[in-house]
């Protein structure tokens, strides 16, 4: 998305919005939360636009406009038809059944409810392309979000350690002596297809350390651990953005309306779907592991080499529901989180803070953390940090009930905490000894059982 304006395409949205539609039966007024805030578009287009322009997204809004007219114009002139209905209903309840002008509204009335019935079909079609068109809308970027097409315009917004002080013996991982024998690619794209390794041995038995690390690290700071369903059907996808956006991405069981989570953040996200919150709860922490599936399309080069870039791997997910007043600090806080794993785990690492070109379709403010890759001798993602303010939230209508008694839509935020391969991937650059053992970190040493991994 960095390096390019996105046209988000239209084709292809009608499948989730047909599933969307049969499965919330309801009119428009329903079903309009599930994106970006309506006011918006018809209040304050000047914010709809400078958001486009930020993102470098281009979107018909001329086309949507003209169609939220058109659904107006419709809307009153069934809701017209049906008043005629109403007040007809009324005076024929006055009248004599059987009179002559009993008989004659009678056969007006059924002029009209033909006629409503017409309309009703025209507007649910005109509902229906609306829905679609408002699907193309993004988030609106927060005011802090800097200026900027592609990568290279991101802000380095912190950074912590010293990456020269790193071992000498630094290589890439994949270049190591025996790297191989515990993690199989070979056998893993014969079993399945390139992308997909096998984890042997004590390969298997870090990854595992490392999650039971994430998991009681964030469980000391307060997040709550859920283990979900690792399947999401169209709905959920929705509600978080990843429909119709990534699609391409995504896994799909085309016979069950399934997808394969990309990550925790979508079943995490949808648990408190269609419910309202006591506010006296807020802000809820939770984490989550679970394997991520992603098609990763488009990926090539060196960058995807070794444990760069899967498509399947382990991560944990940190989540918040949070009360709107606050949800910037809370995410500073879920960013402060994700860090400290670093530096426990020794990593130097640096914070970027995403510029609008950069930053994904449904956040209003992202920071990304990277770890510092020794032997490749460049950064490597292993966290992003996001605050969607009310964008999935509206989608998945999570609400609290505020002390005025009426409902409000909550905050949502969530980010890595952390993402398994890529930090196992500086792991072990980043402290490959001379005799090509690798040196694990003392905080892991107790979830690993030894103070070295050994290829040999």
């Amino acid at each position: 998305m960095g390096n390019a304006t996105l046209i988000l395409p239209v084709q292809g949205v009608m499948r989730y919005v047909s599933y969307l539609l049969r499965s919330a039966a309801a009119s428009y007024n329903t079903i309009i939360f599930l994106m970006l805030d309506p006011k918006l578009l018809r209040e304050s287009l000047g914010i709809v636009r400078a958001a486009l322009v930020k993102k470098h997204l281009i979107v018909d809004l001329d086309a949507i406009l003209a169609l939220d007219e058109t659904w107006r114009v419709k809307l009153q002139q069934v809701e017209g038809l049906r008043g005629t209905q109403k007040a007809a209903n009324a005076e024929m309840a006055k009248l004599p059944k059987g009179s002559p002008e009993f008989i004659a509204k009678v056969q007006e009335m059924k002029a009209v409810s033909a006629q409503v019935k017409e309309d009703e079909i025209i507007l649910k079609e005109i509902e229906d392309r609306l829905k679609q068109a408002m699907m193309t809308l993004p988030n609106i970027p927060h005011v802090s979000v800097p200026e900027g097409r592609t990568p290279e315009d991101n802000v380095v917004f912190a950074a912590h350690g010293d990456v020269n002080g790193l071992s000498p013996h630094a290589a890439p991982h994949w270049e190591i002596p025996g790297f191989e024998k515990l993690f199989d690619f070979a056998r893993g794209s014969k079993v399945t297809g390139a992308g997909f390794p096998f984890y042997v041995g004590d390969a298997a038995r870090l990854v595992r350390a490392l999650l039971h690390f994430f998991l009681d690290e964030n469980g000391k700071a307060g997040y709550v651990e859920v283990n979900p369903p690792i399947f999401v059907n169209a709905a959920s996808a929705t509600a978080t953005g990843q429909l119709p956006d990534k699609e391409g991405q995504m896994y799909e069981s085309p016979v069950d309306g399934f997808y394969a989570v990309p990550t925790a953040e979508v079943p995490l996200t949808n648990f408190f779907r269609d419910e309202i919150i006591d506010e006296e709860l807020l802000p809820v922490y939770r984490c989550a592991y679970t394997p991520c599936f992603r098609r990763e399309a488009g990926s090539y080069g060196k960058d995807v080499r070794g444990l760069n870039r899967l498509h399947q791997f382990d991560k944990v997910e940190l989540l918040k529901w949070v009360h709107p007043a606050t949800s910037y600090d809370e995410l500073d806080k879920l960013r402060g989180d994700a860090e400290s794993l670093l530096r426990k785990l020794e990593l130097p690492y640096r914070v970027l803070l995403m510029c609008g070109g950069d930053l994904g379709f449904a956040q209003s403010k992202k920071y990304d953390l990277e770890v510092w890759s020794a032997g490749q001798k460049r950064w490597l993602e292993v966290s992003s940090c996001s605050n969607f303010e009310t964008f999935q939230s509206r989608r998945a209508q999570i609400r609290f009930r505020g002390k005025d008694g009426k409902p409000e839509l909550v905050h949502t935020i969530n980010g890595s905490g952390l993402a398994v391969p890529r930090v196992l991937a500086a792991l072990l650059e980043n402290n490959l000894q001379a005799d090509g053992r690798v040196k694990i970190p003392a905080a892991l040493v107790p979830y690993f059982g030894k103070e070295y991994l050994s290829f040999a």
